[in-house]
């Protein structure tokens, strides 16, 4: 169903025009970067999973009341999805200490914070894609304040949800990162993805603490075993999303 004609590409995924100029179609690549596109790969079978771990837990979320951009899946690397003005911040939810915030506040990774954090970045990879705060976000007028609190009141509710799917899963979910976007009515929508590329999800039938990672942490450590990993969490959430559904 794909065509030649490209609305965007990015470093995970293609989007396409569809007859319908309010659907476009979501193509997931095998291609795999890490620290700003520093480095690049590709996993195999990366963008078979990763559409199917989206579209399951966009139809978790959906059925849970949060409004996403998901209208279906229409292969095994593709979906179809309402077009929406991306909202040019990545929202990130912290439950558990690892990566950035480890470096940055020097927590010792691993360490369960007290409260979920929060946090915004500006969708920006030529700056890096900074921490912005508050004042910072509202002087660059990205969002209005009252929006900025409503993308950080359905970012804590999405990941109740999703804390609660990945347990019955036997899954951690210890980070992830969520972008928003805005469609033709105006209302706000959960977009891009939520998969092993966007989450940090640890194994919780594994003791080991290399052995329970099962997401993009693999390519970027080079630990090896980044298909398997990825599988396991497909096979996980389908199987999940079949019990519930």
């Amino acid at each position: 169903m794909t065509t030649t004609e490209k609305l965007y590409e990015g470093k995970a995924k293609i989007i396409y025009p569809t007859d319908n100029p309010n659907i476009l179609l979501s193509y997931f690549k095998d291609d795999a970067t890490a620290f700003n596109a520093l480095k690049k790969g590709q996993i195999k079978g990366k963008g078979v999973v990763n559409c199917a771990v989206s579209s399951a837990l966009f139809q978790w979320l959906e059925s849970k009341g949060i409004l996403t951009h998901f209208i279906d899946q229409i292969s095994d690397n593709e979906m179809r999805v309402y077009g929406v003005k991306i909202i040019p911040l990545e929202v990130v939810i912290r439950n558990i200490a690892a990566g950035s915030l480890c470096k940055q506040t020097g927590i010792d990774q691993g360490k369960i914070l007290p409260f979920p954090l929060v946090e915004f970045y500006l969708k920006d990879d030529a700056l890096g894609d900074p921490l912005l705060t508050k004042d910072r976000i509202l002087m660059l007028e990205i969002v209005t304040e009252d929006q900025l609190q409503i993308l950080k009141e359905t970012a804590l509710k999405i990941n109740q949800y999703l804390i609660e799917f990945f347990n019955l899963c036997q899954i951690t979910l210890v980070d992830f990162k969520l972008e928003f976007g805005l469609d033709q009515e105006g209302k706000l929508r959960l977009a891009d993805e939520i998969s092993p590329d966007t989450c940090r999800l640890w194994d919780q039938t594994e003791t080991d603490p290399t052995g329970k990672i099962m997401d993009k942490d693999r390519f970027r450590q080079d630990l090896g075993d980044v298909e398997s990993a990825y599988q396991k969490v497909q096979e996980r959430v389908l199987k999940q999303l079949s019990v519930i559904s």
